[in-house]
């Protein structure tokens, strides 16, 4: 992690709350993001999100609590934030009728890039998202994955502090977000912050660090390998077979089952005693007569961390605040 020399912070938030009437959509969550860092917010649809992102980049206003960007406060110096961030949606916030390289000097003047330099910082965009021969290709033209590196150059354009990115592979096929992810990392290390919001549990593994939120609230937040080690208390079964959405219901109502959840062509049993819940799998199957099967322990994915962290705090009624694990 290439962080600031100081060890200091990018971004630091403290009890940020948001409400729209009397719906919370963001519950007092703090948290801070190092220099430098590619830190993920990981959590289903309607989570809170994209409003704690449009909150840090100065487009909506914090019913309580506190946010700084790069020291600059989300309360009362939102416009200068706008001037220091970059800020990608999923929307990609691009002008189709235009082609690459007139979308790239449309956002060069919004940013008020002086002439010569806006020329400099065009090539060095298309360069760097591969665009340099499509530079005069129409761009509702380019297929998804090449507007996606597109909308990200466009966000850097003006060399931002901060980027923050939200849910900007929803919809682009993995090879694009692969590439994707390896842009991110090149900013990473010339020093940029990251902040993305993911729903993909696969994408939140190439974050530095992750906060898991839910219902506008953090449930937890560590590394990838904090949030899989430490905040999983429970050891994680997976069982293959040819009818496993069959035994679903079934193995939920075993008592040494905890959770059970589908994942790929797998079933991924949550369970206290390891041994135990083996022996009973395995009776419940031969009682069916089902023999063609593997169970197997494997280490916890993150999505089986969050489907864990989330029944767990809904059955109790409320969400549990966690420690930063480590």
């Amino acid at each position: 992690m290439n962080l600031g020399k100081d060890g200091s912070y990018s971004v630091e938030v403290n009890e940020l709350v948001k409400s729209f009437g009397s719906f919370v959509a963001v519950d007092h969550i703090s948290f801070q993001v190092h220099r430098g860092e590619v830190f993920g917010f990981l959590g289903p649809n309607g989570a809170g999100k994209s409003t704690t992102i449009r909150m840090l980049c100065g487009l909506l206003r914090p019913t309580a609590g506190q946010g700084h960007v790069e020291s600059l406060d989300v309360m009362t110096q939102s416009e200068q934030i706008k001037e220091i961030i970059g800020y990608m949606s999923q929307q990609f916030s691009l002008y189709d009728d235009l082609t690459v390289e007139e979308n790239v000097d449309f956002y060069s003047g919004i940013y008020k890039i002086p002439s010569a330099k806006a020329k400099r910082r065009k090539e060095w965009v298309l360069e760097m998202a591969g665009l340099m021969e499509r530079r005069k290709s129409l761009t509702r033209t380019l297929a998804t994955g090449w507007k996606q590196r597109l909308a990200l150059g466009c966000a850097i354009i003006h060399e931002p502090a901060v980027l923050f990115l939200d849910e900007p592979t929803s919809g682009v096929d993995p090879i694009s977000r692969r590439q994707f992810w390896d842009l991110i990392y090149t900013l990473s290390e010339r020093g940029v912050t990251v902040f993305v919001t993911t729903h993909y549990m696969d994408e939140a593994e190439n974050c530095h660090r992750l906060a898991l939120i839910h219902h506008g609230k953090l449930a937890a937040m560590g590394t990838p390998h904090e949030l899989k080690v430490k905040t999983m208390d429970r050891a994680v079964l997976a069982l293959e077979g040819a009818r496993i959405l069959e035994w679903m219901d079934p193995l939920e109502n075993l008592e040494p089952c905890a959770e059970v959840a589908v994942f790929g062509n797998s079933l991924h049993i949550t369970v206290d005693d390891v041994e135990r819940a083996t022996r009973e799998i395995r009776t419940f199957l031969a009682n069916r007569s089902i023999s063609d099967f593997s169970l197997e322990r494997i280490e916890p994915s993150l999505e089986d961390v969050f489907v864990s962290l989330i029944r767990e705090e809904e059955r109790a009624g409320s969400i549990m605040y966690h420690k930063e694990a480590g």
